[in-house]
């Protein structure tokens, strides 16, 4: 019999024996069907933290090795104070540093790809910039939208590697909440049968 099926069996069983007195229920049956109330829900949410887990740890693991792959770094020091404080002001932290966590790749894809972008063609965007050009073609705004082709969607690739990675934390918060909850609903529980053993048998509610 599964615990589930358990359950549902106390359940019957303590509606029945309320049928049979009328109003009254012994406080030990009460007890017994909180107990695996408290216990079903203490085991859900273990396999809830559990999963919330192992999707985060997935994510965050996927993520880097994505991110890995592209074998990205951050320019030096003295590299990225070159480029002027909109791009040194949010990169010196990770000067030298590979380019692996979904911080980071927001703080590339807005702070150093974003600045070089807005630097061509006066700041216009690849659709902006495209239908210009398709209206007025010349070697110099070809040029020009490839590289804002080229550009935003390295920039949006690595704001989805974002997006995950923030997901992970999110995953990552919530299952140790499920954890924490479960370990609550444990000494509930524990408590709760506690109270069943020590409990008189003929005591109604």
């Amino acid at each position: 019999m599964t615990f589930c099926s358990k359950v549902v069996g106390r359940l019957h069983e303590t509606l029945k024996e309320t049928a049979d007195t009328g109003v009254n229920m012994r406080r030990k049956t009460l007890d017994l069907l909180l107990i695996w109330v408290g216990g079903l829900l203490t085991i859900m949410l273990l396999v809830a933290g559990g999963g919330l887990l192992f999707g985060s740890n997935f994510t965050s693991a996927s993520v880097k090795t994505q991110l890995a792959q592209q074998k990205v770094y951050f320019d030096n020091t003295a590299a990225l104070n070159a480029e002027g404080p909109a791009v040194s002001v949010y990169l010196d932290q990770y000067a030298g540093q590979q380019l692996l966590t979904g911080t980071q790749a927001q703080a590339y894809a807005n702070h150093f790809i974003q600045v070089h972008l807005d630097a061509i063609d006066s700041g216009k965007t690849y659709a902006q910039a495209s239908t210009a050009c398709d209206l007025a073609p010349t070697v110099i705004c070809n040029a020009q939208d490839q590289l804002l082709f080229e550009g935003s969607t390295t920039r949006g690739l690595l704001l989805n590697a974002y997006a995950f990675g923030t997901i992970a934390t999110i995953a990552m918060y919530a299952a140790f909440a499920a954890f924490a909850l479960a370990l609550f609903m444990l000494v509930l529980t524990l408590l709760g049968l506690r109270h069943y053993r020590r409990g008189d048998p003929e005591t109604t509610i």
